[in-house]
């Protein structure tokens, strides 16, 4: 699962600074999907080949009586208990205040990892740093200026190196637990708020399981919903959707697309659920593409067509069309969840997708059809050089991985690969699910003499 890294202090530390320093590092890469803008407040990095989720969090003030204040406070500490890493920053000018000292106490009370980031230490490095702040109890305390960029190559090797420790077990744990054959099948209902997620949930069990709360700024944790379809054991992994209903509707949206992406990678498949009503919006793209960096298998669901008129309906098409192409391998319905309709058609794909993911592709099967693709449409010759397709084979379940070999790979255009990718796909029946090619590159033992 990909970590996830938040940013905590009081407020005007230069959190949001550094949040940016971050994403627009030349090493950064932030999720670039049609339609999609980098949200300031969220964001997918990946800095030294080591993929993160960073969260930029309201101001930590303690015992305040206004209400917005209040809000964000809780939503700054619900992003503490979901990240797996904090970066705590604090201000190297004005030194450790009382608020500093509360928020480190209350950072100790929890399992986390947590980066003492002294901000605002132009032209100095961690020697130049007062003893108080190491008295904050935390091991890993670094001088950075997020303003000018000086300290944070060196902050971004010291996390990452963390990071790296850790993934390698808890990579090949989830795996484990995910491929299980003997586990039933772990499904995610994914969706802006009031695409009728919470309906769909309760008819598919067939009681009221699920509550969706009207108040702003309230979370629920998730939980996990056992039920049979036509003899198949499902579990649904849920977290509430939050509705839009304040001033902070922005910062509540952020941590609801962040549990959103924590249960999407729990899970064996996701249906992505749309509302017909008001068609396919920024949040929905940013969902879509969550799911595809994810890796993950997924079904789309159109909720409330039974709702709009014969001309909307030819718009929607149109615009799924146009704005999610890029999820054209997933199977596509239309239903209504309050009247329970193509239910059973949704659950064909549901099934369908689950199995292409965990599919055994056999080695000569996947090579004959090398072959007979190569045959059919060559390699387009580059630079008087034609690549040469070697052998395949399996690389990975869930998504499915394909690893080819051969020379002259990296002069292979971008249409012939999707033209090989798109022919696995088909003859090989994964829809529904990522797959991953791998191109492996061998060396031409003449190529000098």
């Amino acid at each position: 699962m990909i970590p996830v890294v938040s940013i905590v202090g009081r407020p005007n530390v230069g959190k949001s600074t550094f949040f940016n320093r971050l994403t627009k590092s030349r090493d950064a890469l932030v999720i670039d999907c049609p339609g999609v803008t980098r949200d300031r407040q969220f964001g997918r990095c990946e800095i030294a080949d080591t993929p993160f989720l960073l969260v930029d969090t309201g101001g930590l003030e303690f015992n305040q009586k206004n209400e917005l204040a209040k809000k964000i406070f809780h939503q700054s500490s619900q992003a503490i208990f979901d990240a797996d890493y904090v970066i705590f920053l604090v201000d190297g000018r004005t030194g450790v205040c009382p608020a500093d000292t509360e928020i480190s106490k209350q950072l100790r009370k929890l399992k986390r990892d947590v980066f003492v980031v002294v901000n605002k230490m132009e032209g100095l490095t961690a020697s130049g740093l007062d003893n108080e702040f190491y008295e904050l109890g935390f091991s890993s305390v670094t001088a950075v200026s997020a303003a000018h960029g000086d300290g944070v190559k060196n902050f971004v090797s010291i996390i990452t190196t963390n990071m790296k420790k850790n993934a390698d077990q808890n990579t090949s744990a989830e795996r484990e637990d995910k491929c299980s054959s003997n586990r039933k099948i772990l499904l995610s209902i994914v969706g802006r708020p009031n695409a009728g997620k919470s309906t769909l949930i309760n008819n598919l069990v067939g009681q009221e399981r699920v509550v969706t709360f009207d108040l702003p700024g309230t979370t629920r944790d998730s939980v996990s919903i056992p039920f049979f379809w036509k003899n198949t054991l499902f579990e649904i992994i849920d977290t509430a959707g939050i509705r839009r209903r304040s001033k902070i509707s922005d910062i509540v949206d952020k941590f609801s697309v962040l549990k959103t992406l924590k249960v999407i990678q729990q899970s064996n498949i996701s249906i992505f659920l749309i509302d017909a009503t008001i068609g396919v919006t920024d949040q929905d793209l940013y969902i879509a593409s969550m799911i595809v960096h994810a890796g993950a298998s997924l079904v789309l669901a159109v909720n409330k067509w039974d709702m709009i008129d014969v001309n909307r309906k030819v718009q929607v098409k149109r615009e799924i069309t146009r704005k999610l192409n890029f999820l054209s391998w997933a199977d596509l319905h239309y239903i209504s969840a309050l009247k329970e309709k193509n239910f059973s058609s949704l659950f064909v794909s549901v099934e369908g997708a689950y199995q292409a993911s965990m599919a055994d592709l056999p080695t000569n099967k996947l090579n004959n059809f090398l072959r007979t693709s190569q045959d059919n449409h060559p390699p387009p010759i580059k630079n008087r050089f034609r690549p040469k397709l070697r052998y395949v084979h399996q690389g990975g379940k869930n998504p499915p991985v394909i690893v080819i070999h051969g020379t002259g790979l990296n002069k292979l255009t971008a249409d012939y690969k999707r033209y090989l990718e798109n022919g696995f796909r088909k003859r090989f029946n994964l829809s529904g699910t990522p797959l991953k090619v791998e191109w492996k590159n061998s060396n031409n033992p003449f190529a000098r003499r």
